[in-house]
């Protein structure tokens, strides 16, 4: 009972404590606790009830771009690497808006990246692919040991109430969200019904086929882009740089060259790797809302 307990409040609560956690085997599921990450998968299949609209595949879209957007450029470039600066009304922002993104709070995900660039492809690596494809791709995600934010790696972000806020109740901002594109779906139905959609609608498209789509790029850049594609610098792992990744992830599929210079906040080093978070970035750079960015190597190891 006490461990069904901890499961159930760490839906809401990611920081609750459970006596238990050191006698668990870190690898194994509890499937109880992950029962959300299943739910909005299963969520995908009614749209096999609610139908189909422009108007819903044109927010599936969307709202793809801008959370894509948030986890390369906020929770992975900023929080995880540091390799821009902004104020900290912005870096709230930040965290707000790659909480929508239903991948954990920004210091459970900065951390465990950092711990990634430490061990990347050794022991100690959170999800490498040496051990297996499934895990690499999502089986550390829903893995016990992986569950709790490594609060030692990200001391720098651990200042921040508001960010520790945001990443102990994580569910918060996905629960909120919700609800929200329920009542756009109803609004657009009745105001504009000629757009065919409706509330529910929104939150199959809008919600669980975006995030489904959005986890599954996003874990992609940790199985498939350190197997598939190709390495232009001899990197002490076996991270590749991947061009369908690259357009699909906005850059984050440029890896080996990510793990050539992890603090640069460009990824496509190339006239010709398009890089979407970094041309964002900039030109949210010409309008002073970030600033500093940390550069790419040297040409003379473009290779």
């Amino acid at each position: 009972m006490r461990a069904t307990t901890a499961s159930l409040v760490r839906w809401l609560d990611a920081w609750a404590e459970d006596p238990k956690d050191a006698e668990r085997d870190p690898r194994a599921i509890d499937w109880l606790r992950t029962l959300p990450f299943l739910a909005i998968h299963l969520g995908c299949l009614f749209a096999l009830v609610v139908g189909w609209s422009w108007t819903a595949l044109a927010v599936c879209a969307g709202f793809y771009a801008l959370r894509m957007f948030a986890i390369t450029a906020f929770y992975h470039r900023y929080f995880s690497h540091r390799s821009f600066q902004t104020s900290r009304f912005m870096q709230f922002l930040f965290a707000l808006l790659g909480s929508t993104a239903v991948q954990r709070g920004p210091l459970w995900w900065a951390a465990h990246h950092r711990a990634h660039h430490q061990h990347a492809d050794s022991e100690g690596d959170t999800h490498s692919p040496r051990e297996g494809f499934w895990w690499s791709h999502v089986g550390w995600v829903l893995a016990n040991g992986n569950f709790r934010t490594r609060m030692d790696l990200v001391p720098d972000l651990m200042r921040f109430p508001e960010l520790r806020f945001l990443d102990r109740f994580d569910s918060v901002i996905p629960l909120l969200l919700i609800p929200a594109l329920f009542a756009l779906g109803e609004l657009l139905h009745g105001l504009a019904p000629e757009l065919g959609t409706n509330g529910w609608q929104m939150v199959v498209y809008g919600f669980c086929i975006s995030t489904v789509l959005l986890y599954h790029l996003t874990f992609s850049i940790n199985s498939v882009a350190h197997r598939f594609g190709s390495r232009r610098f001899e990197t002490n792992d076996q991270s590749r740089n991947n061009a369908v990744l690259a357009l699909l992830t906005f850059g984050e599929g440029w890896h080996n060259n990510h793990h050539r210079s992890p603090a640069s906040t460009r990824q496509g080093l190339r006239w010709w790797e398009v890089d979407m978070s970094w041309y964002l970035l900039r030109t949210m750079g010409a309008l002073g809302l970030v600033w500093n960015f940390k550069s790419r190597p040297s040409r003379s190891v473009d290779g």
